[in-house]
């Protein structure tokens, strides 16, 4: 084993082994060479070399995501840091424990005109749980410290030390325990490439408590209400599979005058439940007898759990509507999308319920008449793919029906998560997708991240504009064999046509759409993939028969849909189970 001679740079890796931080994704620099050095040297770390830092740090999310763990990204110092952020914000927005570590310059050489550097102190604090901002050292370097460090002199190496030791502890037990990406600071001065071959120092054992709400819940006063509410509606928005135990599911799929909405990410199946919510409450939108019907799904509670949800007719639906109570269940936080959060009951969902759930409940026929709804649109929906031509639509059918069972598979956003609603996914299948700020920017990147330490192939649906965007997702040496992507090339943003617009202007087609004519044939061969594609209906039937089988590539199936009839196609759908 190999450590820098810097002393911060040391206790940072000690820091991180003993605290089992063992992932380490790093972006090639100089700045941040004691780090490489330190992490690459130890075989107690796996490391993984990511060129674009946005990449990067989608991919350690996706990686930290599936392992409920902390991973950490390093870079070096200037812009490299910047191009963190959006990552950082899916990561916050999605309790994902996300670690950045960047390097720095010395504070003296900040805004002096210095190549490479900016202002990286807690530029990320918006949107991370602590700022670890570590003192540089001076008894590295020494003559520089003296000469150009000004305040610095003022302090002892004992307590730069101290000082970063325990601001090291902060940041790793609260990225574990509270589920937040934090960022690490820490500057150094040249030269940056000496090693030892031992520690020069031993860390401290110091510890912080976490904080736990001892609050108290008056369990028998929610199971009292929930007990005489004729209408009750569990909203499940993201949620990690198998969070959620069978018999709570059971219990909630049993109860007469519960509804319970999931989404494609929610990872929850049962046949009593509501999967395909926009099939429910676009015929309502369309129907005279709007507002009718609409009171008559208004529920007297509403119980939330997950996280953010992607159906906005059912956040309009209950904004308009809201309940009498709004009860968000989450240990950590709740936030108030339908403007009417009345509790926020900070507890695992299946304490909640198991605390709450009587043996029997207010009689009611709420379930029973939108289970009607339900089969009614299940039914139509049949019907009317039986009746149209190729297109994302029937593409989306298709590609859900043959997913092989317990695969992983991670849904782009804009379209891809919306048209995904709309069909059954079979209970197998992990579910996940960057909900977070629902951006486009990484949804391959965050796969591939994810797919690292699955047991299971993992496959990514995406649109092209998604694809497109983070094709550098794919230029590392970390994608396995049985990595799959399916390609929906429909030549543009395809959603905005879907969204009120005048989508027949050459401004429409450039500034919103974004029209287009590339493929991904060279893309694959550049990065090593095996390329199939497809462009009508038996074409699809014969890629997907062989897609899924054993290969030393992994692969891309591009299928390629109507452009300008794919919206049409899919607005029709409301009309015709309406």
């Amino acid at each position: 084993m190999m450590y820098s001679d810097i002393p911060s740079a040391q206790t940072l890796v000690l820091y991180f082994k003993s605290r089992g931080v063992k992932h380490i994704v790093i972006s090639p620099g100089s700045r941040n060479a004691p780090l490489t050095i330190g992490f690459s040297k130890n075989p107690f770390f796996t490391c993984y070399s990511i060129v674009d830092e946005r990449c990067a740090a989608f991919f350690a999310m996706g990686m930290a995501q599936r392992l409920q763990e902390p991973v950490a990204v390093v870079c070096t110092s200037g812009s490299a840091l910047l191009n963190y952020y959006p990552a950082v914000a899916e990561a916050f927005y999605s309790d994902i424990p996300l670690i950045v570590v960047s390097a720095d310059r010395p504070s003296y050489r900040i805004d002096i005109g210095d190549g490479q550097t900016i202002r990286q102190e807690n530029v990320l604090e918006k949107h991370i749980g602590y700022s670890a901002n570590l003192k540089q050292d001076l008894s590295h370097a020494s003559e520089s410290v003296s000469k150009w460090g000004g305040d610095l002199l003022r302090q002892t190496q004992q307590s730069v030390q101290e000082y970063n030791e325990r601001t090291l502890v902060n940041a790793l037990q609260i990225a574990r325990w509270k589920k937040t990406p934090v960022h690490i600071n820490i500057p150094f001065e040249e030269p940056l490439y000496g090693v030892v071959e031992k520690p020069s120092l031993l860390i401290s054992e110091k510890k912080m408590d976490i904080p736990i709400d001892s609050s108290q819940e008056d369990w028998a006063a929610y199971a009292s209400i929930w007990k005489e509410s004729g209408r009750k509606m569990i909203l499940v928005g993201v949620n990690q599979p198998n969070a959620m135990e069978k018999e709570v599911l059971d219990a909630l799929a049993q109860d007469e005058n519960t509804l319970v909405f999931t989404e494609t990410t929610s990872n929850m199946h049962h046949p009593e439940f509501f999967p395909s919510i926009d099939s429910i409450i676009a015929p309502i939108e369309k129907s005279e007898n709007k507002d009718a019907l609409l009171k008559a799904l208004q529920p007297d509670i509403l119980v939330t759990f997950g996280g953010l949800i992607v159906s906005k007719k059912i956040k309009a639906f209950l904004r308009a509507y809201q309940p009498k109570e709004h009860w968000h269940v989450d240990s950590k936080k709740a936030f108030d999308t339908f403007f009417c959060l009345s509790k926020h009951i900070k507890v695992d969902p299946n304490d909640f319920f198991k605390a709450i759930l009587p043996a029997e409940t207010k009689k009611s026929d709420y379930k029973t008449k939108w289970q009607e709804a339900k089969k009614h649109y299940e039914a139509r929906r049949e019907a009317y793919l039986d009746q149209i031509p190729f297109s994302d639509f029937t593409v989306f059918d298709r590609v859900m029906q043959d997913i092989p069972e317990g695969y992983q598979v991670h849904l782009a956003n804009s379209s891809t998560v919306r048209y995904t609603q709309l069909f059954p996914m079979d209970a197998s299948l992990k579910v996940f997708c960057n909900r977070g700020t629902s951006g486009i920017d990484g949804s391959t990147s965050t796969a591939v991240g994810a797919s690292i330490h699955a047991e299971e192939p993992t496959l990514l649906i995406t649109g092209d504009l998604s694809f497109f965007y983070d094709s550098n997702g794919l230029w590392n040496a970390h994608i396995r064999p049985d990595f799959r992507i399916i390609l929906i090339n429909n030549s543009g943003g395809g959603i905005f046509r879907i969204l009120p617009g005048k989508e027949d202007t050459e401004e429409f087609s450039t500034f919103f759409e974004t029209q287009h004519s590339f493929t991904a044939e060279h893309l694959a061969q550049m990065y090593g993939f095996d390329h199939y594609t497809a462009e009508n209906e038996q074409e699809l039937a014969e890629g997907l028969n062989s897609f899924y089988a054993t290969s030393l590539k992994p692969k891309i199936l591009e299928i390629s849909t109507p452009r300008l009839m794919n919206n049409k196609i899919l607005l029709g759908y409301f009309d015709f189970i309406s």
